[in-house]
């Protein structure tokens, strides 16, 4: 997202509360996605944070899928390394920093296209917003980065351990800008699903994408649930001239519902603010469920730099007051209320807490 998962047991709880099928998720709890992990207290992507995210209570923990040279799907929150490893800090690969254009934005620093798996596999993770998030940054250096199918032994020991089903929910970043240098990867996690028997609509698994076109073909590929992200400004990447807001009228909807089976909005979409207090629900539920669409808006935070000012706490004038959590409650429980059937968290703990 943008800044600022036995197999008896597995079938059964997918018939169940779980993991609801769109037709009947109303009735059913929502579903609580540790975004990155539990990415608020430990380096996002890392077995640290998938695992604390799955301890705390987290239906799903969430990868974003970039591709290294070699065409292994690694989780990472863009391609561009520079601010989440030890990358810039290494010697040996001082000369793979550049400058790229990637869906339009020219960015400068390391990306995994230009790395192998084991070359990653050298690499150490970092807290992406330190500032923010000094206590993650704590643990700095500690972790390694992840394939799909580590974060996948991840999901599967955590539904072992737990005894609840913990699923995957992997994001596609930037799949036409791949697909142009040739490294395309619809296909290369198709074919991940299957070897990890994720490829059906009840298996304990979505694939979420903020483009259009990758999400058509993969239906033609892949009976997993499909999602497609949109935020309140922009468009997809692979549609130029298109807006997101064209895509979630009544109408658009409908048309999403033909190659997705869900819907991640930003949070602001359900319940915006003014910039001081939470305002009533907009109609995007409803919409969407009348379209047919499952919705799981991303992504709820507790810094106070991500509330609205009526539910930040602290001394203002404290230079760590935008570091310091707010009440983030009011958040969580307005989206339940609107009626989502689920929500992405980088703490899964407080998004636990409000659902109960």
């Amino acid at each position: 997202m943008t800044l600022l998962t036995r197999r008896a047991m597995t079938t059964a709880a997918l018939a169940g509360t779980l993991l609801p099928g769109f037709a009947h998720a109303r009735q059913r709890r929502p579903i609580v996605i540790g975004h990155r992990g539990c990415s608020g207290e430990r380096p996002e992507h890392t077995a640290l944070s998938y695992e604390r995210a799955i301890d705390q209570g987290a239906d799903f923990i969430e990868p974003d899928l970039v591709p290294t040279k070699d065409g292994h799907l690694v989780a990472r929150h863009e391609n561009e390394i520079g601010g989440t490893t030890d990358v810039a800090a290494r010697p040996e690969f001082a000369a793979r920093k550049t400058t790229k254009t990637i869906d339009g934005q020219q960015i400068t620093g390391w990306f995994t296209e230009d790395f192998t798996l084991a070359e990653i596999k050298t690499l150490r993770a970092r807290e992406r917003l330190p500032q923010l998030r000094p206590a993650s940054a704590a643990f700095d250096g500690q972790a390694q980065i992840l394939t799909f199918d580590e974060v996948v032994a991840i999901a599967k020991a955590g539904t072992q351990r737990t005894g609840r089903t913990v699923g995957v929910y992997p994001e596609l970043k930037h799949p036409s800008y791949f697909a142009s240098i040739g490294l395309p990867t619809e296909d290369r996690l198709v074919a991940l699903l299957k070897a990890h028997d994720l490829n059906s609509a009840t298996a304990p698994v979505f694939v979420q994408c903020f483009e259009v076109g990758p999400l058509k073909r993969l239906k033609a590929k892949t009976a997993a649930r499909l999602v497609l992200l949109v935020d309140g400004d922009g468009g997809p990447a692979d549609l130029p001239g298109v807006k997101y807001a064209d895509l979630i009228t009544a109408q658009g909807l409908k048309d999403v519902a033909v190659y997705a089976d869900g819907l991640g909005p930003n949070w602001n979409l359900v319940v915006p603010n003014d910039g001081q207090v939470l305002l009533p629900a907009t109609s995007l539920i409803k919409d969407a469920h009348a379209a047919g669409l499952a919705v799981h808006p991303w992504t709820v935070r507790a810094e106070n730099y991500f509330l609205p000012a009526a539910l930040r706490k602290g001394d203002a004038q404290s230079p760590a007051f935008l570091a310091q959590h707010g009440d983030v409650t009011p958040v969580f429980k307005a989206l339940y209320a609107a009626g989502v059937d689920g929500v992405f968290s980088d703490f899964p703990a407080l998004a636990v807490a409000a659902r109960a």
